[in-house]
């Protein structure tokens, strides 16, 4: 998605957040966008870019979320031949390669404390070393850091610097989510729409019918402008008659064929640690799980007891024993057998 596309809205929520980019574009502080997934954060950062004065220099963009905390380091400050295994050559990082411009950071509360640490040097004094590096690299960079956490509260849990969050608040701007404008969604819905079609090569987008319009501006976009874009794309794409569009399909996943998420009791053992929430009382959740795996044994052996021992990797006395300590020897799969007793 172009995202000045992300910028299209005329209700006074987003009118006022433009505006306040539109005032702080000219200055050379750092500022912090902040807003949910899918509301277009990176179009700020584009317009707070070309609005200032630095916009024939570069505009360099980093998802600190894409790039593992090993190689940040690196792709944001560059580093020197022979820093690491692999490390041929200099590599120029973003940093480095934003100097004159601007320096978009999205995702910024998955960097480590020692990359947070750099960063506010690079705001605080406009300077820092390659990795592996000695010589002190001066830089001119405007840093303009994004996110969808909740900074504040993770710098009180030590898991974002404070001094760092005091430094990128210097002005923050906040995205209203689609559902808190409301009076955008049928002029973004319009807008994708006629982009739509002029890409499928159609003469004319014939509209929404009133229920359509109905349908998308009751619906509160979790997914904001990026999810409404797939949406109306799907709908004009899927539009077999020149009339205007009725249905518009909230959930693309929704069939009756789709798997389902295995339960608890269905899932494989081995995979239950994603299930656990401690404190746990092992010796109980021991009991429960011998007794969840003993009883699905005896299913699937169709209550052959024999065979559900072989399955279990038991004698067939040793599965006897277990059904008497967990009580289950009045069960449906305790009562066949027991002559052998």
């Amino acid at each position: 998605m172009n995202e000045n596309e992300r910028l299209i809205g005329e209700s006074p929520e987003f009118s006022a957040l433009l505006e306040q980019a539109s005032t702080v574009a000219p200055l050379h502080k750092p500022v912090l966008v902040v807003g949910e997934r899918g509301t277009g954060k990176e179009g700020i950062a584009s317009r707070l870019h070309f609005l200032s004065n630095r916009w024939e220099g570069q505009f360099i963009k980093l998802n600190c979320a894409a790039i593992s905390d090993s190689l940040l380091e690196s792709e944001l400050f560059g580093h020197e031949a022979g820093a690491f295994t692999g490390a041929n050559k200099v590599h120029h990082g973003r940093f480095e390669r934003a100097h004159g411009g601007t320096l978009f950071l999205d995702e910024l509360a998955n960097t480590s404390v020692l990359v947070q640490e750099k960063i506010l040097r690079v705001i605080e004094y406009g300077e820092f070393e390659r990795v592996g590096g000695s010589k002190t690299i001066k830089c001119d960079v405007r840093l303009v850091a994004a996110t969808n956490e909740d900074l504040p509260e993770l710098a009180r849990q030590g898991k974002f610097r404070a001094d760092l969050l005091d430094r990128l608040a210097f002005d923050v701007l906040t995205i209203p989510p689609l559902r808190h404008r409301t009076d955008d969604i049928l002029l973004l819905a319009e807008h994708f729409a006629i982009t739509m079609t002029k890409e499928l090569e159609r003469a004319v987008f014939p509209g929404f019918s009133p229920e359509a319009q109905k349908t998308l501006q009751e619906y509160p976009w979790p997914g904001n402008v990026r999810e409404l874009k797939n949406a109306v794309e799907r709908a004009v794409y899927r539009m077999t008659e020149e009339k205007a569009i009725s249905e518009i399909t909230l959930d693309p996943f929704a069939s009756p064929y789709r798997p389902t998420q295995k339960t608890s009791k269905d899932a494989n053992i081995g995979d239950t640690t994603t299930l656990l929430t401690f404190p746990i009382n092992l010796k109980q959740d021991t009991r429960e799980r011998e007794i969840q795996i003993i009883e699905a044994a005896l299913e699937a052996a169709k209550y052959n007891q024999r065979d559900a021992a072989d399955n279990l990797q038991l004698t067939y006395h040793q599965l006897r024993g277990y059904l008497k300590k967990y009580g289950l020897v009045g069960e449906r799969g305790a009562e066949q057998e027991t002559t052998d007793d």
